[in-house]
Parts: C-alpha cells; structure tokens; sequence
C-alpha cells in the first residue's frame, strides 16, 4: 500500500498557474504508474494526467497543453503544473497510485486502490 499526500492546491484566477505535488511513501512509486485525477462537485472522478515510471506520460484532452505532469523518482513525489487555468478546472485533485500491471493510469478511478486525501483548486472568472 502506498500512502499519498497532495498539496500545492488554491484560489487562482483564470490564466493563471498552480503546482499541485504529491508526497508519496514506499519503496514501490519510482515503478509503478502515477496519476492526477480531478473531481468536480456533482461529477465523476475523471483522469487529468498519467506517467510512468519511465517518464511516459498522457492526458485528457481538456488539458493537454496546459498541464505538465512530472515525477522525481529519487524524492517519491509527483506533480502536476497546471497553466493557463479555467474556471472549469476548479476540482478536487488527487493524487492515485496505480497498479504496477497497468502501462498507465486507468480512466476508470476504481482500479485504483491508493488514493490522496485531495487538495482544492478553485479557479475564479
């Protein structure tokens, strides 16, 4: 089991930026696929951004090109820099550790079974 927790969240208005980050512990995140996963009031948990532990990484349409997912494996934490924010990227963000036999994070956030306790982003207009 691998304890996750996020930090970096807050109030920011549209256009601007936030550092989301993500303490892992364990021995087991630098090879194992990591995610970011956003859940708006009254909506599904969906997947924003996924890496693995080679680097690779993918994201949800909605964000591509605004959003850079990255991990330091030597310091077992993950981020997620986000830019040019929009009013509808306010969420919660979690941070997932997936199972090792996935290439990435699923779009489906019940395959995963460790979870962060969220961090707030509230974008305003």
């Amino acid at each position: 089991q691998v304890q996750l927790v996020e930090s970096g969240g807050g109030l920011v208005q549209a256009g601007g930026s936030l550092r989301l980050s993500c303490a892992a512990s364990g021995s087991i995140f630098s090879s194992i696929p990591m995610g970011w996963y956003r859940q708006a009031p009254g909506k599904e948990r969906e997947l924003v951004a996924t890496s693995r532990s080679g680097g690779n990484t993918h994201y949800a349409v909605s964000v591509k090109g605004r959003f850079t997912i990255s991990r330091d494996n030597a310091k077992n934490t993950l981020y997620l820099q986000m830019n040019s924010l929009k009013p509808e990227d306010t969420a919660m963000y979690y941070c997932a550790a997936c199972p090792p036999t996935y290439y990435y994070c699923s779009g489906d956030a019940r395959t995963n079974d460790d979870w962060g306790q969220g961090t707030q982003v509230t974008v305003s207009s």
